[in-house]
């Protein structure tokens, strides 16, 4: 399975350096797996990079990466105001992608994508390496099968500490900066993979003299009854925790809960259970497990991952949306709110 990588940022080099481990390992990730082509806007940056990681084509320019037909996969990497066109590229040239999230920057250019891929017919799958985290699968098995009964609250956050500085992409509205996209994308998703698409929406934000959200606080709410409280922040580090409440019992996630170490199951009159994560999995900050999926359904025929659905990436960019619309954020060039996801339509 030939890799192409879109971007040389940080990001990008820990999924190629995994990548590269795991084919060297002979993991599940790893397998027939190369990393062939790398683009960047600048060709020198392009150039280090394919030095640093033995990829033996560089480009200066996402086209000629888009165009490369010796590419089976392109991972895109760039920040999440440039995957519609970056992703955008890759499909319109028939090429299968694995996109960064948030997927892009509002749910109008991910379900430009989701139509541009289902007319190629491609591969596109949103890079959430949490839904592809085997402890994180067992979790959400076990809540699938009733193991804390019907679920009525998710809790879950992710702060960091910062400062950034005004100048910091996290900052920069033109980047879709803020703390929502880049960090809250995960509590949202974490409970939308419990819960599915929310009902209703209620959110507020400090917001930045530039206008993104420094931190937000959203509480999403199902016509179960089912609630979710989440958090996210660049002005202050949190435990990164989350917690599942049943009608049986509640799974308590101490740190780290989107790639987690361990977690502890307590069903009502039973000693609670713990489960932790396999060493034979690797690090748990590995991304090969969402390469795996890739590869696994591209080589079954697949243009979509169940476990990553593009209903379900669609569903969490509105829900996004929806946040973003209650404390007042927008991004440059962004439509009308009314052209956007302002209302949710539960999938």
């Amino acid at each position: 399975m030939r890799w192409g990588i879109l971007a040389t940022g940080g990001i990008a080099a820990a999924f190629t350096a995994d990548l590269v481990a795991a084919s060297h390992s002979g993991s599940a990730a790893g397998p027939d797996a190369e990393v062939v082509a790398v683009a960047s806007r600048s060709q020198d940056s392009a150039d280090a990079f394919a030095e640093r990681f033995g990829i033996p084509r560089a480009y200066g320019d996402w086209n000629a990466l888009a165009e490369d037909g010796d590419i089976d996969v392109v991972y895109v990497a760039t920040p999440h105001s440039a995957h519609r066109v970056a992703a955008g590229l890759c499909l319109e040239a028939g090429r299968n992608v694995l996109c960064e999230k948030a997927f892009t920057l509002n749910a109008r250019e991910a379900g430009e994508l989701v139509a541009l891929a289902k007319a190629r017919g491609s591969f596109l799958m949103e890079a959430m390496w949490m839904y592809c985290n085997p402890l994180v699968r067992r979790l959400k098995a076990l809540v699938d099968d009733g193991a804390i009964g019907e679920v009525r609250h998710v809790q879950a956050d992710f702060g960091l500490a910062g400062p950034f500085a005004s100048s910091h992409r996290l900052r920069d509205p033109a980047q879709g900066g803020g703390a929502l996209l880049d960090l809250g994308v995960y509590p949202v998703s974490f409970a939308q993979l419990l819960l599915g698409e929310p009902s209703d929406v209620t959110a507020r934000s400090m917001l930045s003299a530039e206008g993104v959200d420094l931190q937000t606080g959203a509480l999403l709410s199902w016509d179960s009854g089912a609630l979710a409280s989440l958090h996210c922040s660049i002005v202050g580090g949190t435990a990164t925790a989350a917690s599942v409440t049943g009608s049986g019992g509640r799974i308590d996630i101490p740190h780290g809960f989107f790639f987690p170490d361990r977690f502890v199951l307590h069903r009502d009159g039973r000693d609670p259970e713990e489960f932790t994560a396999d060493p034979a999995d690797g690090p748990r900050t590995s991304l090969r497990h969402e390469a795996a999926e890739v590869m696994r359904a591209l080589r079954a025929g697949e243009t979509e991952s169940p476990l990553v659905p593009l209903d379900g990436t669609l569903a969490v960019m509105r829900t996004l949306d929806a946040i973003r619309d209650r404390v007042g954020v927008r991004y440059p060039g962004e439509a009308p709110e009314a052209d956007r996801a302002g209302e949710l339509t539960p999938v």
